[in-house]
């Protein structure tokens, strides 16, 4: 009994934290989702499902779940093929990994801010920039970033190079905590790297593989900062996303409310996720 009322005290801090920081503001967030709250105004009036009404009538709503999905898969394919595969290699190089890793996280480290004029004026610029130079050679391109077309991929290989730095040092921590005689028992038995990789390092990291997908699911629908920064959702919203909308209703419409409703559907994605990794966690203890 002392002991149990010992381990109460020393999580009674992390458990206050909790609840003060993401329980009580996620209530409250259900909660103004049924009001027509502007954020200013102390009278708070109840509406029911009238915001949620309006957003299933609105189509840049449906657009900006459509553009959540895209980004979604992008970030599900690209970085973490390109991080299995810098993983895989640096496993290997034992000496030179670790100053990989650093160069790997710079991008990772710096400001949003920062990557966002770094691309804007390095890349992006028509006068100055990869844009602009391509421009003097004769070809005619303007920024993607101005493409209705081409303006979420644009977006989103900017973040992409931000992050894939990241996961690849998150693997490559991973795998090396692969037991290296069963490393050396594959190759003594004829396997290729490739093989090598399949059938020892992967399983190995294989939770660390799961979780991260979880994360990026979840990071996905998150989305905003490099979207605010190089497009603000535009041109002509086809770059909107969850993020972004939610934050026009909240902080230039002044529609707090609707700004909730929105941040609902962005935890419920995140949601979903996280109960599929729970399911898929515990099938792997009963196995």
């Amino acid at each position: 009994m002392k002991k149990s009322a010992i381990n109460y005290f020393l999580i009674a801090p992390a458990l206050l934290i909790s609840i003060a920081i993401i329980l009580v503001p996620g209530i409250l967030t259900i909660i103004m989702s049924f009001t027509d709250w502007n954020g200013i105004s102390p009278n708070i009036n109840f509406i029911g499902l009238g915001n949620f009404q309006e957003l299933f009538a609105d189509d840049v709503f449906w657009k900006s779940i459509f553009n959540n999905v895209k980004w979604t898969i992008l970030f599900l394919t690209i970085p973490v093929a390109l991080a299995l595969l810098v993983s895989a290699l640096l496993v290997e190089k034992k000496k030179s990994r670790s100053l990989y890793q650093v160069i790997f996280l710079i991008p990772y480290v710096l400001a949003p801010a920062v990557n966002a004029m770094l691309w804007l004026n390095i890349i992006f610029n028509p006068m100055s920039g990869v844009i602009g130079y391509l421009r003097t050679i004769g070809l005619d391109i303007g920024s993607p970033l101005t493409n209705m077309s081409g303006a979420l991929y644009a977006v989103a290989a900017v973040d992409i190079w931000h992050y894939w730095g990241y996961l690849s040092v998150i693997y490559l921590a991973a795998l090396r905590q692969t037991p290296t005689d069963q490393v050396e028992a594959a190759r003594v038995d004829g396997c290729n790297a490739w093989q090598v990789f399949r059938y020892v390092y992967f399983p190995s990291m294989k939770s660390t593989f799961k979780l991260m997908y979880v994360m990026i699911i979840i990071f996905s629908f998150l989305a905003f900062d490099y979207i605010k920064l190089l497009t603000g959702g535009g041109p002509a919203h086809s770059t909107e996303v969850l993020g972004t909308y939610a934050y026009t209703f909240a902080f230039s419409a002044l529609q707090v409310g609707k700004a909730s409703a929105v941040g609902l559907f962005m935890s419920f994605f995140g949601m979903i996720a996280s109960v599929i990794y729970t399911k898929l966690s515990k099938n792997e203890e009963i196995a």
